[in-house]
């Protein structure tokens, strides 16, 4: 049985950061406790955290110290080297890796870097490591400027290099391969590797490859004039501006980087105006060169202009400031989360993650972690692809969260708005909606108008509905979105970003209606709480359940834990546990959980019971020491509407814990609501949770 895995490339900029964060990321769904070692660091943390360590530690919130992360720095290793003391660096280790290892389920290991002096002895130094920690490996080969033979040569020659040491290779990746050669690649690899190892072959990406403005002010020391916001602007590719104004606008392409004299006021300007233009390119920023501001006139008018892209001053020429721009790399930093999900997306789309999985298992960890719970929403969400709508496309919230659903293959999606605003607003954002799997639609100028305005005037006719108020009615999207639900054009919709909870739930209880059995729609929100996930109900619909709508509540909770692979323990809260306290609340919450006793004598319940008791074992043990449920509850039913919603605001604010929701349940489709206080995360998790809502129903 392994708990670790070693990384290792033989060369610098293999791109091994992409296998990494795609590795611990698939882990984090399946252990608890995932550590990260970096036997050789390229410098000091105390004068700067080596980046690889830092994006791990901190977009993945692993609790590890720096000093356990990591053995020598790389000059420490160096003199070693030259010493002759090779044997004592290796000893010193594995004895330290040893030391923590078995403090966590599954350990990452990362090879040095090649980067900068010393890179003689690094690849036997990895070698030795991986074999001495007793670990597999996974090989990373970069095909940047490599010829299909030479991309083969290198990877077959790294793969035999180590298994000539016995280190056994679980994994061969191929990557940065030029697109139009991967296909290539792939069938000449697969015919040469030994049976027992996988490939990957990872296409090279614009998008991760390209800096942005960020990376270019710290590649080239630049002074930022302008622009602050558009730091994470992508720069795909860089022109000088030092032609004619109309030939200038000839040579723009999307995301491009500007270099110009500072006095070229006519280039600046033009540049800024094509950015605004809908009939050009988005511009990522300009470079101002040989020591020059622009004209005050310009400052001014710059000053005054909304939306100006990042502008930067250099001290050298534009020839030299080019030249240095070619220059720089990008890296996956930690204030740069739109890369690093596109890297574990990259990894999840080319590496096969089950027969990885597969290679890795042996190691099993009880509970369920919030990141545990996150991936599997991911995971099941891409098992079956679904088609969701956003009504409410004018809201940059929405749109954020599209992009990032699109951009990691999760879901289908129709946004409801005018296609060219949209389209405006995701210029002015910086993000890409990629077509081949979204429609924008304006629900006047849709197709299906007609076609829903009579669908409607049949089903709420007997209502008093006439075609007229069926037209109006339908050009509300919240109406509209949900009439996409009930003809099946869409499998979901979530909404409630700039519309009220009513303003959502109501055109889908008059089209889509309740589940057979089910009375009451209600809610549930997933508390990603430190270490563990709980499910709080009803905290959003209903003011004040009575005891039947309560243990409904209950029961609908219930099944929505186990939907999502929470095991459900269920707690009706109240202010007195068991017998203890009498009183009209307490006799309703007693009623209601006798009610799903019998309804469902399988469950486990307990009721009344207070929050203490259930989720402290010690204080469950001592008020109620019968009970399957107290100190260990998963799933807490609060009695009103005021109880709930403020004690989940209450543990989000105070805990620092996610909360996904609220997700609606009772439905026969699914259809979430939003609080007008989400955020792009929120809208993100709601969407994927009502894409596996709708594949269970």
């Amino acid at each position: 049985m392994t708990k670790a895995v070693f990384i290792a490339a033989a060369e610098p900029y293999s791109g091994k950061s992409i296998v990494a964060l795609g590795l611990v990321n698939l882990l984090l769904g399946q252990a608890r406790r995932v550590g990260y070692f970096k036997p050789i660091i390229d410098n000091d943390p105390v004068e700067r955290l080596d980046s690889h360590l830092d994006v791990m530690m901190r977009h993945f919130k692993l609790p590890l110290a720096v000093a356990d992360t990591y053995a020598y720095t790389r000059p420490e290793a160096l003199r070693l080297m030259e010493a002759g003391a090779e044997g004592a660096m290796i000893d010193a280790i594995i004895r330290k890796f040893k030391r923590w290892e078995d403090d966590y389920d599954f350990t990452v290991v990362e090879g040095s870097d090649f980067l900068g002096p010393g890179t003689a002895f690094e690849f036997d130094a990895n070698v030795s490591i991986a074999k001495n920690l007793g670990v597999p490996v996974i090989l990373v080969v970069s095909g940047e400027g490599k010829s299909t033979a030479q991309l083969i040569s290198a990877v077959l020659t790294l793969l035999h290099n180590f298994e000539a040491r016995e280190v056994p290779v679980l994994l061969a990746v191929a990557n940065r391969v030029p697109p139009a050669l991967a296909a290539e690649v792939g069938a000449l690899l697969r015919g040469q590797l030994p049976a027992g190892v996988l490939l990957a072959v990872i296409p090279e990406d614009a998008d991760l490859l390209h800096p942005t403005m960020r990376e270019i002010q710290a590649g080239l020391g630049g002074q930022l004039l302008f622009g602050a916001v558009g730091l994470d602007n992508q720069v795909d590719n860089y022109i000088i501006g030092a032609m004619q104004v109309p030939n200038f606008l000839n040579y723009l392409t999307d995301n491009v980087l500007i270099v110009t004299p500072a006095d070229r006021g006519d280039i600046i300007i033009c540049a800024l105006q094509a950015h605004q233009s809908a009939n050009y390119p988005r511009v990522a920023g300009i470079v101002l060169t040989a020591r020059g501001e622009p004209d005050a006139a310009v400052v001014r008018l710059l000053d005054g202009l909304p939306g100006v892209v990042p502008i930067l001053a250099v001290d050298t020429g534009t020839f030299a400031t080019t030249t240095r721009v070619g220059a720089i790399r990008s890296r996956i930093t930690p204030d740069n989360p739109k890369k690093i999900q596109l890297a574990i997306s990259t990894f999840e789309r080319y590496v096969d993650v089950r027969a990885l999985e597969e290679k890795l298992a042996g190691f099993q960890s009880v509970g369920l972690t919030p990141h545990m719970f996150q991936y599997r929403l991911l995971q099941w969400a891409k098992r079956q692809r679904r088609h969701i709508v956003l009504p409410e496309g004018n809201d940059d919230r929405v749109l954020r969260a599209a992009a990032l659903l699109l951009q990691q293959d999760i879901v289908d999606l129709t946004i409801l708005g005018n296609p060219a605003d949209v389209a405006a607003a995701a210029k002015r954002l910086g993000i890409s909606l990629p077509a081949g799997h979204l429609n924008i639609i304006d629900p006047v100028e849709s197709a299906y108008y007609a076609d829903y305005v009579e669908t409607f005037y049949e089903l709420r006719k007997d209502k008093g509905v006439n075609h007229d108020m069926a037209r109006d009615l339908l050009r509300d999207v919240s109406y509209f979105g949900s009439m996409m639900v009930y003809r099946g054009h869409a499998d979901g919709m979530v909404s409630g970003a700039v519309h009220t909870t009513q303003h959502t739930i109501r055109p889908a209880l008059q089209l889509i209606k309740t589940k057979p059995g089910v009375s009451v729609v209600s809610s549930v929100f997933f508390m990603c709480l430190p270490d563990r996930v709980a499910v709080f109900g009803d905290c959003a619909v209903n003011p004040n359940p009575t005891a039947e709508q309560l243990a409904e509540i209950a029961i609908s909770s219930a099944d929505s834990s186990r939907a999502f692979g929470i095991e459900p323990r269920v707690a009706m809260l109240s202010y007195s546990s068991g017998t203890s306290g009498a009183g009209a609340d307490v006799e309703k919450v007693r009623r209601a959980t006798e009610l799903v006793r019998q309804l469902r004598p399988e469950l486990k319940v307990e009721g009344p019971i207070q929050y203490d008791a259930a989720v402290d074992p010690l204080v469950g043990r001592q008020k109620l020491p019968d009970s399957e449920v107290a100190g260990q509850a998963s799933v807490f039913i609060f009695p009103d509407l005021n109880t709930g919603n403020n004690t989940y605001k209450a543990v989000q604010r105070e805990t620092g814990a996610l909360a996904i929701g609220p997700v609606l349940q009772g439905l026969n489709k699914p259809v979430n609501d939003l609080s007008r206080g989400c955020t792009v995360d929120d809208i993100f998790n709601t969407v994927v949770i009502t894409a596996i809502q709708s594949q269970q129903s």
